[in-house]
C-alpha cells in the first residue's frame, strides 16, 4: 500500500479523524482492507475513489451507523465503538440522498433539527438566521417540496451543521447537481475552511481539487495515497508536454505516440499536442530533434500543468473507473 503525508506527523491533538487498520468484511467480500487515514484539524478532506470502492461504508463507520469488522476509529480523540453520544454531539452528517419534510420550510426545518439537539432560545434563532444565509436560503419562503436539487443539497449542509459540529461529514454532495448547483455547493464548503474539519467523499475529481487542501484515494477497499493534493501531483503523477507546431501536427503526434518515453498523446481543443511523458528528460531532447526533421516551425513547447485526474488514473487504473 503506498502512502505519503506531509514532512511533519500531526499530533493527536489535531487530528480530527484517525483510523488505524479499518477494516469491514461482508461475508467474503472485504469492503474495506486495513484503512489508515489522518485528518488534520480545520481542513477540507478529499475521500476520493471510483464507486464500489469503499467510501460510503467508511463514513457509516465514522458515523457510527457501521462497526468494523477490525481495527480502530478515532474521532476528535475518542474511540467511535465507545464514545457514543459524546462524539455524534460534534458530528454532522449530510447522506448522499438527504430526506425532508418537504411540507416544511428551510428555517422551520433548522429549528426542528436543532431542537433535537436540545438547541432553543436566540441560540437557535441566531443559528437558524446564519445558516441560512450560508446556503442562500434566506429569503426563499417556498416550502422544501418546491426546491432544486442544489437548493436541498445547500439546506442538508446548513442542516448538518446546525449542531456546530467540528467534524462535517458529507457523502457525494454533488454527484447529482448540474453545474451551477454545484459551484455553489463547493463555495458553501469553501467558507468552513479553517472554521469546521469537512470530510467530503466524492467520485468528482474537479470538486476535490477545487476546495480540497488534502486527498486520500481508495481504490477497492485500500488506501493507495493520501498526501495534500499539490503534493501526490509532484511524486505520482505522471508529467505533461504542451507543443504546438505551425503545420503537420496530426503526423508529428502519431510519430511522438510511437515513443517509448510517451504514454499518452492527444490534440488539445486549441490544435496543441498534449503529450504524457514518462521520461521528461528524453521528451526535452527528442520532440525538438522530431519537430526540425519535419520542417516545420515550433510555436511553444512548455510543461503542462498536471490535474489530479493523472494521478487517479495512475493510482487506481483505467479499468477501475
Amino acid at each position: 500500500m503506498l502512502c505519503t503525508g506531509r514532512a511533519t506527523t500531526p499530533t493527536s491533538d489535531e487530528r480530527t479523524i484517525q483510523t488505524t487498520g479499518l477494516t469491514k468484511t461482508y461475508g467474503e467480500k472485504r469492503a474495506l482492507d486495513a484503512v489508515n487515514l489522518v485528518v488534520e484539524e480545520g481542513s477540507i478532506f478529499g475521500f476520493l475513489g471510483p464507486n464500489g470502492a469503499g467510501k460510503t461504508t467508511t463514513l457509516r463507520i465514522l458515523t457510527g451507523l457501521a462497526r468494523p469488522t477490525s481495527g480502530s476509529v478515532q474521532i476528535l480523540g475518542h474511540d467511535v465503538a465507545l464514545a457514543g453520544n459524546q462524539v455524534h454531539a460534534d458530528i454532522g452528517f449530510l447522506p448522499d440522498v438527504p430526506g425532508f419534510y418537504e411540507w416544511m420550510t428551510a428555517g422551520e426545518l433548522l429549528r426542528l433539527a436543532g431542537g433535537l439537539f436540545g438547541i432553543g432560545g436566540s441560540v437557535l434563532d441566531q443559528r437558524v438566521a446564519m445558516l441560512l444565509d450560508l446556503a442562500g436560503l434566506g429569503e426563499v419562503k417556498t416550502k422544501i417540496g418546491g426546491y432544486s436539487r442544489g437548493m436541498k443539497q445547500r439546506l442538508g449542509v446548513a442542516q448538518a451543521l446546525i449542531n456546530a459540529p467540528k467534524l462535517l461529514l458529507l457523502d457525494e454532495p454533488t454527484s447529482a447537481l448540474d453545474p451551477m448547483g454545484r459551484k455553489d455547493v463547493l463555495d458553501m464548503l469553501t467558507s468552513l475552511r479553517g472554521r469546521t474539519t469537512v470530510f467530503f467523499s466524492t467520485h468528482i475529481l474537479a470538486d476535490v481539487e477545487r476546495v480540497c487542501d488534502t486527498v486520500a484515494i481508495l481504490d477497492r477497499g485500500r488506501v493507495v495515497a493520501q498526501a495534500p493534493i499539490d503534493e501526490l501531483k509532484a511524486r505520482y503523477g505522471v508529467q505533461k508536454v504542451i507543443l504546438e507546431v505551425t503545420d503537420g501536427g496530426d503526423e508529428l503526434a502519431e510519430a511522438i505516440g510511437r515513443q517509448t518515453w510517451a504514454t499518452a498523446v492527444a490534440r488539445g481543443s486549441d490544435g496543441a499536442i498534449e503529450i504524457t511523458v514518462a521520461d521528461v528528460g528524453a521528451a526535452q531532447r527528442e520532440i525538438p530533434a522530431m519537430v526540425a526533421a519535419r520542417n516545420t516551425g515550433m510555436l511553444r513547447m512548455e510543461a503542462g500543468e498536471m490535474g489530479l485526474e493523472e494521478v487517479f488514473v495512475e493510482l487506481v487504473g483505467g479499468a477501475q473507473r
